[in-house]
């Protein structure tokens, strides 16, 4: 058997050369004349019980003997047979005095934290270096780009940046005679209303024909009025009523609970009326298969007992029994026409006479009358007025769907909290922003999209739930 030992300077020996021997019994063998078994691959679970020898142990103490290589390099940075004395151990030749003295001079400094220290790396194996980081990013281009500039220099043609830079210099370092003009990103830079009169980008186009700016596509594009005007005056953020605050009182806690009541009485209702209508009147008899299958085929089939229920012909009427004819009148002639329209205009003048002298004396009474009539249409324009307003401030119709107002969040009596702490969120902000866009008419009302199946699910019965059932 071979054996391994460790120097001191954590090595391990090589293990010494196996020699054959002769066994003490009668049917031993020379082993180097032994043809060994083949016990199968070992990365098969049949070749595991070869490891459980001698090769598996020394397997194991290699793997030892590296992993305390390792712990030894990363705690002291090297092994500690190859470290010298000096590293290993020091000498305490500190006294009182000294001691005093280091004591009053670190009295001012702060001991580092425990999680400070935690923090710090416990590693004396120093960090790979990176290969990234000596990369130069298009380090190519720029070799070529200077080579090129290389012999641009030759020929005495120099970038634009340099020719700037020497020219300031001739200058001796003054600035140019013209200002430059501050950028965007200059935050120095003076700000301007773009829709206000005084806008410094208008100020080249001031004077100028109007023909001229609409033909040369300068002319500014007028804003709409129906731009500045909202969809709905109903605000961004509704405040909630009284009784859904933290601490209400029970004055408004009720009033709040009795909306919640009326909400729910109103679909209370409602389901009670689809019920009512959907609901089959007492004493009605019931469809039966026979029925509907008569209603069914109604029409469909020829009843034989039509040709024999024809109606018979009217008898003749007795002489006794026929109608007298009208009497002819006979036609009006012109003049009798003429008199007649006559005297209706006769009639006609007098009652308007009579009506003329009778309104007289009722101009009191009629100025009431318009003033009456006046008020009500007033009455009437402001009624108008008013449903105009509340049907802006209603949501729109802007899709299929109409919309519908979020239920109530409201806490019953025991459900209140009794502090701050023990608050439950109700609703959910994101649901509440969704629902205002809504019904301040800038989004049409959704529903969620429901999942439809393309393909119909086949279901396939596996062979082995099949074999056992």
């Amino acid at each position: 058997m071979a054996v391994v030992g460790l120097g001191r300077g954590g090595c391990m020996a090589a293990p010494a050369a196996s020699t054959s021997f002769l066994g003490l019994s009668l049917g031993s063998r020379d082993p180097a004349t032994v043809r060994r078994r083949s016990r199968g691959p070992r990365n098969r679970k049949k070749g595991w019980k070869r490891w459980a020898g001698p090769e598996a142990r020394l397997g194991r103490e290699i793997g030892d003997f590296l992993e305390d290589v390792v712990l030894q390099q990363r705690a002291t940075g090297g092994l500690i047979a190859e470290q010298p004395d000096e590293g290993l151990f020091f000498v305490d030749a500190s006294n009182a005095e000294k001691g005093e003295w280091d004591r009053q001079l670190n009295k001012g400094k702060e001991k580092p934290l425990h999680v400070d220290l935690v923090l710090q790396p416990d590693s004396k194996v120093p960090a790979p270096n990176n290969i990234l980081a000596h990369q130069i990013p298009n380090g190519r281009k720029e070799k070529r780009r200077r080579q090129f500039w290389e012999k641009q220099a030759e020929k005495g043609v120099l970038p634009r940046a340099e020719r700037r830079l020497r020219a300031r210099l001739r200058r001796g370092g003054a600035p140019p005679d013209k200002a430059p003009e501050k950028g965007r990103s200059d935050p120095e830079r003076g700000f301007y209303d773009i829709w206000g009169a005084d806008n410094p980008l208008d100020q080249a186009l001031a004077g100028q024909d109007s023909w001229f700016l609409q033909q040369t596509k300068k002319q500014r594009v007028k804003r709409p009025a129906r731009l500045q005007t909202k969809p709905s005056q109903v605000p961004a953020v509704e405040v909630i009523a009284a009784g859904g605050s933290y601490n209400p009182t029970f004055e408004d806690h009720q009033a709040l609970l009795l909306r919640a009541h009326e909400v729910e009485v109103r679909k209370k209702r409602a389901e009670d009326k689809v019920e009512r209508q959907l609901k089959i009147p007492e004493g009605a008899e019931l469809p039966t298969a026979e029925t509907v299958f008569q209603e069914q085929c109604e029409g469909l089939l020829e009843e034989s007992g039509d040709e024999e229920d024809e109606e018979a012909p009217a008898a003749p009427a007795e002489p006794g029994d026929a109608p007298k004819p009208a009497p002819r009148q006979e036609k009006k002639t012109e003049q009798q026409r003429r008199r007649e329209k006559e005297a209706r205009a006769l009639v006609r003048g007098r009652l308007r006479g009579g009506r003329t002298q009778q309104e007289l004396f009722r101009l009191r009474s009629l100025r009431r009358q318009v003033k009456r009539w006046e008020a009500e249409l007033l009455r009437r324009r402001q009624a108008r007025l008013a449903k105009r307003r509340a049907k802006d401030a209603l949501p729109r119709r802007l899709g299929p769907l109409k919309y519908e107002e979020p239920s109530l969040e409201v806490q019953l009596s025991d459900e209140l909290a009794e502090s701050l702490r023990t608050l439950k969120p109700e609703g959910s902000v994101l649901r509440d922003r969704f629902k205002s866009l809504q019904k301040r008419s800038l989004i049409e009302p959704r529903e969620r999209a429901k999942f439809k199946r393309r393909y119909r699910l086949k279901y396939v019965e596996k062979r082995a739930f099949r074999e056992v059932t």
